[in-house]
């Protein structure tokens, strides 16, 4: 478009060829305005104009628009500063005003102007009103509602908060779109079951000052009621107080707070939360059957994450568990209550803050205040990180773990070797001994994967947490006071093999030893420990024991030193790797490293 034309005639941007144009003028437009009707080739691009481009004869016949604002009927009320987004209800007029100029047989084969004035906040407003129309009603995914008001001549003007410092977040059109969007595609927005009335009504501070956020969160503000202390339960004052719908309208209540009593029992409040000092009686809501609770923290201030992480987890059972609302207030029901409630959306449906706090404000203008924005954008990963948790956390309590091959009574082995859970009965610590460890409680049984049938677990220990000999480790040898050993290489391999079936093998035999060495606890000892290094693989005790025993089958005897502690101490041992096997030549052969003599040798040999 010619720079001059849109100096005369305004902005225009084309949502809906030949149907929808939004405009801004400086001047309020009438039927004699001319409208420079986008050229087919500045149109949107479509396969029905680039095959059959518009003729100069349709051109000619297009008959004058209808122009239509609302910048004089839809008033956002402003706090300080803040102009905008307008919220769901000036949505709704919108929509019933537009509808009508659609509806018009005299409008069928007109084009439609939505029109505003061309300063920066009137501009911002009416883009956002007609995306999230295209979004909400239409049901435009958002990067099309967004795509003919994204190359503006003049960008778009950014909102900011209703605080009274200077800006410094910002939040434009397309962190409303995208909010309402994911609202939209959560089920927690819709027009469909909105009474524009009701929002109204409730809107006032004068009527009470609440908005429905979610079909689940109410914000409100603060009523204000004298006493201001609880009412004992069981006092005649207690007694006294309303306890049904029709007890609240004939009470001499102010009518804010009557409002929000009657509209809380009637729509399943469970649960109301004060974030600010006490200015009311909460004995007004427990009478009632709402459950009412105290998380109070400093005006314009940003709450702790253990509250915010409290108030979620109630809020989450209140939802799920019980399927009550819950209704959650500070002095204005704007900053603190949009903290927790905008926390909690994040944790549950994995909002973007800009889209939270965009949402909210689309929902109740001026949620979110200042610093606030800042904390939810910084905290909106941990909130997510929460709900990944909680959600792991369910999945594995409701899978239930069973350990895997668990046996039978008759299956269960008779020679003492424990299985895990031990006999398939007793309860095992979550994570066993763990120095330093911070959980205060034990995590649930049915927490935990299910464990490798004959996992060992160590048993629980608090007296001799810290000793060095309170724990059985894999690698030690103990020596009772009486000079028995107890698990002993040379105690295994002094039982005779005269006794074995002769239908085993040499390396059966040898394996079968090692896993009843294994199956033996050894016990600690105050008298004598001794320790050899646990790094020795299970191919090094096959080595070693084969080497100790004659081809008769009879031990090789012991020195009398190494008989008294049951270790060969002038034994020495060869490397896994060099030892050969009788039945193979080739086993265990060093890799030939080329030095003189060891060329085309089949076995390793030792040059003396």
């Amino acid at each position: 478009m010619p720079s001059h034309t849109a100096a005369a005639h305004g902005q225009v941007i084309e949502y809906i060829q030949d149907r929808l144009y939004l405009a801004s003028y400086s001047s309020a437009p009438d039927p004699n305005t001319p409208f420079p009707f986008p050229s087919p080739q500045a149109s949107s691009p479509s396969k029905r104009t680039a095959k059959a481009p518009q003729s100069p004869v349709r051109a000619a016949k297009r008959k004058l628009p209808v122009y239509f604002t609302v910048d004089d009927t839809l008033l956002y009320n402003a706090f300080h500063a803040d102009f905008g987004p307008l919220h769901i209800g000036h949505l709704y007029r919108f929509a019933v005003h537009f509808h009508e100029i659609l509806g018009d047989p005299t409008n069928s084969d007109k084009p439609v102007v939505f029109w505003s004035k061309p300063d920066a906040r009137s501009r911002a407003n009416a883009a956002c009103l007609v995306a999230c129309y295209m979004v909400l009603i239409q049901s435009w995914p958002p990067h099309l509602a967004l795509a003919p008001i994204a190359q503006a001549d003049i960008p778009y003007m950014p909102f900011r908060d209703a605080g009274y410092s200077q800006a410094d977040f910002v939040l434009n059109i397309q962190d409303v779109v995208y909010g309402v969007w994911k609202a939209k595609e959560e089920a927690l927005c819709g027009l469909k079951d909105f009474s524009l009335e009701e929002y109204e009504r409730y809107e006032r501070v004068d009527m009470g000052d609440f908005n429905w956020i979610t079909p689940h969160f109410i914000a409100f503000a603060s009523p204000q009621q004298q006493p201001v202390a609880p009412i004992p339960v069981n006092s005649a004052k207690y007694a006294a107080l309303p306890k049904s719908i029709s007890e609240v309208m004939a009470s001499q209540l102010p009518q804010p707070f009557k409002n929000v009593l009657v509209h809380f029992a009637s729509r399943d409040v469970g649960l109301v939360v004060r974030l600010n000092s006490e200015l009311y009686c909460p004995s007004y809501f427990t009478a009632l059957g709402i459950e009412h609770i105290d998380m109070i923290f400093e005006d314009g201030t940003c709450p702790p994450l253990p509250l915010v992480r409290r108030f979620i987890k109630m809020a989450h059972e209140m939802i799920t568990v019980k399927n009550r609302g819950i209704a959650v207030h500070c002095k204005a029901g704007l900053g603190r209550t949009g903290c927790l409630i905008g926390a909690y959306l994040i944790y549950r449906y994995g909002f973007t803050a800009n889209e939270i706090i965009a949402f909210m404000r689309f929902m109740r203008p001026g949620m979110v205040v200042g610093p606030q924005q800042h904390w939810l954008h910084l905290n909106q990963g941990a909130f997510r990180e929460w709900w990944f948790e909680d959600t792991m956390r369910e999945k594995l309590a409701l899978a239930a773990p069973v350990t895997p091959g668990r046996q039978t009574t008759k299956q269960r082995p008779s020679n003492g070797q424990t299985v895990t859970p031990p006999n398939g009965s007793q309860r095992r610590s979550a994570l066993g001994e763990i120095d330093n460890n911070e959980c205060g409680a034990p995590c649930a049984d049915e927490n935990l994967p299910a464990p490798t049938p004959g996992q060992p677990r160590k048993s629980h220990r608090k007296d001799s947490r810290h000793h060095p000999y309170a724990r059985n480790v894999s690698g030690t040898l103990a020596v009772s006071n009486d000079g028995d050993r107890i698990a002993d290489r040379s105690s295994v391999r002094r039982a005779p093999r005269g006794g074995t079936d002769a239908s085993e093998s040499d390396e059966e035999i040898q394996m079968r030893m090692l896993a009843k060495r294994a199956s033996r606890s050894p016990s600690g000892s105050p008298a004598r420990s001794i320790s050899y290094s646990a790094t020795v693989t299970a191919s090094y005790e096959l080595h070693e024991d084969r080497e100790n025993w004659t081809e008769s089958g009879t031990p090789v005897p012991k020195t009398s030193s190494s008989a008294k502690v049951g270790i060969p101490l002038s034994k020495i041992r060869s490397s896994p790797r060099r030892v050969t096997d009788s039945k193979s030549e080739t086993k265990g052969v060093r890799k030939i490293s080329g030095r003189v003599g060891s060329v085309g040798t089949s076995s390793p040999t030792r040059v003396k």
